[in-house]
């Protein structure tokens, strides 16, 4: 049986934004939905003492209400695609990872509710992005880039030890949706100088680009093989990664960036440019776990 895509859903707007998001990628994958909410308020009131202690919110009933509007929302927007619901009295957090184990992969909104969800990742898509098995994609950015208008998908393309799961799911992707990849590569000129030094006449700088293009040539060929149809736009770009992705993720549908899992390592297993991105891009992100023991620096 095909795994489902799972969709965490809390009720807030980003979350049911995630959801309209879900329920196209899912019609457009073949994919079965899965829309999870997870709140400890029912564990709590499980637990409760008998004596009455006055009126307390159907908290039962919220969580069974904001799946009816979630499945509400995909069927709106994808009537055709298949969806089951779950409602879970655990933290969130550790209820969308048991729940990725399963999955083909984990959307989720932007952020929660609270004062700063304008300005900030949630903690619990952070959270899931950093330590999830399958690829989570975090709903976010523009309304043209969150609805697809683009027809261009961005994949970050890292070290060979990280860039492997992460090409072949953007090939995927891009194969699916019938748009173009672009795939990008960054470098470094030598410390303290750029490519048009006057001083370098090319030659350290020339290397360090070679470098790259030998890097994007290797990750793109095997995928390339296997979705020959999908138009490639390979560049290799000089100066920070975080930075470039970014600012090319304002005209993409998708930026998508690997990140590796390190095993018996507990803390955020993202790196630099996989978590500025989730925090800035404009469009929504997909960090794609590379699984792994080594580790190799980031830009």
């Amino acid at each position: 049986m095909a795994l489902p895509l799972v969709v965490g859903v809390d009720g807030s707007e980003a979350s049911l934004r995630a959801v309209d998001w879900a329920a196209r990628e899912a019609a457009v994958r073949g994919y079965a939905l899965r829309l999870v909410h997870a709140s400890l308020w029912e564990k709590y009131e499980d637990d409760a003492p008998a004596v009455p202690l006055g009126p307390r919110p159907g908290r039962h009933d919220l969580a069974h209400q904001i799946l009816r509007t979630a499945v509400a929302r995909a069927a709106a927007s994808r009537p055709e695609v298949r969806v089951s619901t779950e409602a879970v009295a655990e933290d969130p957090e550790t209820a969308l990872l048991r729940a990725a184990r399963n999955a083909v992969a984990l959307v989720t909104g932007r952020t929660g509710r609270g004062p700063v969800q304008e300005l900030l990742l949630g903690s619990v898509s952070l959270a899931v992005a950093a330590h999830a098995q399958c690829p989570v994609i975090v709903v976010r950015g523009s309304t043209a880039g969150v609805t697809g208008t683009h027809q261009r998908i961005l994949l970050g393309v890292g070290d060979h030890e990280s860039a492997d799961s992460a090409t072949r799911f953007a090939f995927a992707e891009a194969a699916a949706r019938h748009c173009v990849l672009d795939a990008v590569r960054t470098w470094r000129a030598p410390a303290g100088r750029t490519a048009d030094h006057p001083l370098l006449s090319g030659d350290p700088a020339r290397q360090c680009e070679q470098a790259a293009e030998d890097v994007l040539a290797d990750a793109l060929r095997g995928p390339a093989r296997v979705h020959p149809d999908v138009p490639v736009r390979p560049v290799t770009v000089e100066g920070p990664a975080r930075r470039i992705l970014i600012d090319r993720s304002a005209a993409a549908d998708l930026v998508i960036v690997g990140a590796r899992r390190r095993h018996g390592h507990f803390g955020l297993q993202l790196g630099r440019v996989a978590h500025a991105v989730l925090h800035h891009a404009d469009c929504p992100v997909v960090v794609v776990a590379q699984h792994g023991s080594r580790t190799t620096p980031e830009e």
